[in-house]
């Protein structure tokens, strides 16, 4: 739909599937520009629907950014941290966007599609800050970036079932699409760009579809899913989900004032690639110079460490030295108790370590943990990707 009958009077713009969530009796809540469904009922039950079975979730405020041209390989290659001329077409990775000093602009996932065909999946909130950016990192090369995120809608089917519910509704043998592939595909009748990808930390996909065939996808994929347990999922469980998996969050994890290195995330970049890329230099210093690491804090019992609250080191009888901050933190609802992400000095990053969250006048005991918290059984990986070596 066009940018201007998405907005409404309170400013925030309508998914494609709006109508569908108020049908379904979805509390809405404002976000990232967006009004989205936060939960359909349960939000706990629909977190263990995406651990037991499979969860259906509306992705469609995430921004697509279309990229193309003779030298859009190379151009991204400068632009983004990740190696992305490397990719086969039906490939995709996980990389990052970082200002000239390192710090993290956005996360992306970057798909191939063509030979001189890029897709980039950017945050919500940043879509606009990435197609600027990405646009002024192309101009010294034949490759051009279009914002295709209005005319697109964005489905997730994730979960242990996932796989399983979608073959008997697609033309396309899952079996042969391993992790981070894409391929196109017809679900439902409808063509959709398909990826094995998703922010759960299961089993999963992402349907990308034209705006025009969300409510029909959707809506099918709720009634024929439903006998199997796949449950419409909202804002609140995706977090929850992604918490648990130890997935970082822009905003929260990541930001502008850290670095892919800080996070953990240093497997994201591409150091010795070819050519230059913007923020080379200022990573390469900041590789073994971060004084802080993002960590996983395990909690016993209630209440939760939230996000802002401070960690300090476990003292007996008196407030401990601070020696970070907490980025998120919630009850897990698959583990059974409170769990948290947050930044610490580097030497109290020893997984064992015993800290302490400050909250609301009383300490939460804590220790750190190896993240993510959760992690499934994955099925091995396949040969090669279905449709790899063909233009997507």
């Amino acid at each position: 739909m066009a940018d201007d009958q998405a907005r409404a009077r309170d400013g925030n713009r309508r998914s494609p599937l709006h109508a569908s969530h108020l049908e379904l009796g979805a509390t809405l809540v404002p976000f990232a520009g967006w009004l989205m469904p936060l939960r359909y009922g349960s939000e706990l039950a629909e977190h263990h629907a995406v651990r037991r079975a499979a969860g259906l979730f509306d992705l469609s405020h995430m921004g697509e950014l279309d990229c193309v041209g003779p030298g859009v390989a190379e151009a991204l290659d400068f632009a983004l941290v990740g190696e992305l001329s490397a990719l086969a077409v039906g490939q995709a990775r996980y990389t990052m966007l970082c200002a000239p000093d390192g710090g993290v602009l956005d996360d992306l996932v970057v798909y191939r599609l063509a030979g001189q065909h890029f897709l980039v999946v950017a945050n919500a909130a940043n879509t606009a800050l990435v197609r600027s950016s990405l646009a002024e990192r192309f101009g010294r090369f034949d490759a051009t970036v279009r914002d295709s995120s209005a005319e697109t809608a964005l489905i997730g089917l994730q979960g242990p079932i996932a796989a399983t519910v979608l073959s008997a509704l697609c033309n396309v043998d899952l079996s042969g699409l391993g992790n981070y592939r894409c391929v196109r595909a017809t679900v439902l009748g409808h063509e959709v760009l398909l990826a094995r990808t998703g922010y759960t930390g299961e089993d999963g996909f992402e349907l990308f579809a034209p705006a025009t065939s969300a409510t029909s996808l959707f809506e099918g994929l709720t009634e024929r899913g439903a006998p199997s347990g796949v449950t419409p999922c909202g804002l609140a469980a995706r977090d929850s989900l992604r918490l648990e998996a130890g997935m970082p969050l822009y905003g929260h994890e990541l930001s502008v004032a850290r670095s892919p290195y800080a996070a953990g995330l240093g497997r994201v970049v591409c150091p010795d690639k070819p050519g230059d890329f913007v923020g080379r230099a200022a990573l390469a210093e900041r590789r073994y110079e971060e004084s802080e690491r993002l960590v996983g804090l395990s909690c016993p019992r209630p209440p939760s460490p939230r996000a802002e609250m401070a960690v300090r080191e476990r003292a007996e009888n008196a407030p401990g030295e601070p020696v970070g901050v907490v980025t998120s933190g919630a009850p897990s609802p698959t583990l059974g108790h409170p769990i948290a992400m947050a930044y610490v000095r580097a030497e109290c990053a020893t997984p064992g370590t015993s800290l302490a969250v400050a909250a609301r006048g009383r300490t939460i005991p804590v220790e750190v943990v190896q993240l993510p918290f959760y992690r499934r059984v994955r099925p091995a990986k396949p040969h090669r990707a279905a449709g790899a070596g063909k233009e997507l």
